[in-house]
């Protein structure tokens, strides 16, 4: 199912605006008929307007109406407002100021630039059919300078309203997909609840009664069931976002020896920001589980600051001692703190590691909340 434009009663709007103002136009011509240097031509100019008027309207009431095309309106209706001085005499044009022929028609082609193109097409689009104007009457004055604000200032509010209306439909979008994986993930939830973890349960219950190797598999079971329920009760991820959650991809790490803690509220991150983060973490995790002793325990902080991000990955392992550090730069082997380093560099934050013979090791990652990697060109 494809999804509705937003923009759809902009374009239609459009539409009607140019369908009045030609209205006005032909009552201009029928106005000062006989007045003008050229009468037939000053009607075939309304005849060829009344034309593009039919056509634009067709083509914009369509699904998503294309850049190209608005440029070529901008082009036809510039084209058509340029006949004006061989329908006009010098006299209207200069001295008694009669209305071109095309009027305010044109304002309904500035209306299509914003909605295509929002604060910036429509800026882009007064302003070239306001000096259009200067060009075609000869000369500057107040006038036309008041009709010049006046099409640049209708063409960026216009596409101020455009672009508002677009980002407020896909953040609507983004909430509908994230309230459908939210329901989705509810049934799942009271599925395995209903079934797989109380299995697990039982069976771990079973295996601590039983000892010896059934204690291993109840051990195993009870790993099985913590991860479980972490991944039923983390934020639903939203894979096809822009942006995503930090919290959920931050949850389902979370086990018997590993505490996750995330704000109530969402970490809206871009989704590149977020997999890096999320590949930081288990990089981190996973060296507790190699090197900080089997009996560590390991906890992940997640703090939502506004302008940035901060991650914190501590544990109550054996530490480093600093000689270990010392050496490992001395000869390039860093490892998972190069890692680290290296992925949070690239997102222009900054990491601070803190550690010592057991006491432990704390990683805290700062991240700016906008940032995108720096690419190498």
């Amino acid at each position: 199912m494809s999804r509705k434009d937003p923009l759809t009663p902009l374009w239609r709007a459009a539409v009607l605006l140019r369908i009045i103002t030609l209205g006005f136009a032909a009552g201009v011509v029928a106005a000062h008929h006989g007045e003008y240097a050229d009468t037939a031509l000053a009607w075939a100019t309304i005849g060829l307007m009344a034309c593009w008027t039919a056509a634009t309207s067709w083509y914009y009431l369509r699904p998503r109406p294309s850049a190209w095309f608005t440029a070529v309106d901008l082009a036809v209706c510039c084209g058509i407002m340029a006949l004006s001085p061989l329908v006009l005499t010098a006299h209207q044009l200069r001295v008694e100021v009669v209305p071109l022929v095309t009027t305010v028609w044109v304002t309904a082609v500035v209306a299509v630039g914003a909605v295509r193109g929002g604060t910036v097409g429509g800026t882009a689009f007064g302003a070239v059919v306001g000096l259009l104007n200067y060009a075609v009457r000869g000369y500057v004055d107040t006038d036309l300078t008041r009709d010049m604000v006046l099409l640049v200032g209708v063409g960026f509010v216009l596409g101020l309203a455009a672009t508002t209306s677009r980002r407020s439909a896909e953040r609507l979008e983004r909430a509908l997909r994230v309230e459908a994986a939210t329901a989705e993930r509810e049934r799942l939830a009271r599925s395995i609840h209903d079934g797989v973890l109380q299995v697990l349960a039982r069976v771990g219950k079973r295996g601590r009664e039983l000892g010896g190797e059934a204690a291993e598999l109840a051990e195993l079971a009870g790993r099985q069931e913590i991860a479980l329920r972490a991944l039923v009760a983390a934020a639903p991820l939203d894979s096809g976002a822009e942006e995503v959650d930090l919290r959920g991809m931050l949850q389902v790490l979370a086990t018997d020896r590993v505490q996750v803690s995330v704000p109530a509220t969402p970490v809206v991150v871009s989704g590149e920001v977020a997999a890096e983060l999320s590949n930081l973490v288990r990089e981190a995790l996973a060296n507790v589980e190699r090197h900080a002793g089997a009996a560590a325990r390991a906890w992940v902080l997640l703090e939502d600051l506004g302008g940035e991000v901060v991650l914190s990955i501590r544990d109550d392992g054996v530490g480093i001692p600093a000689a270990r550090l010392a050496e490992a730069a001395a000869q390039g082997r860093m490892g998972v703190a190069r890692s680290i380093r290296g992925r949070v560099a690239e997102l222009g934050g900054t990491v601070t590691l803190d550690t010592a013979p057991d006491e432990g090791t704390e990683w805290e990652v700062r991240v700016p909340r906008r940032t995108g990697k720096r690419g190498s060109g």
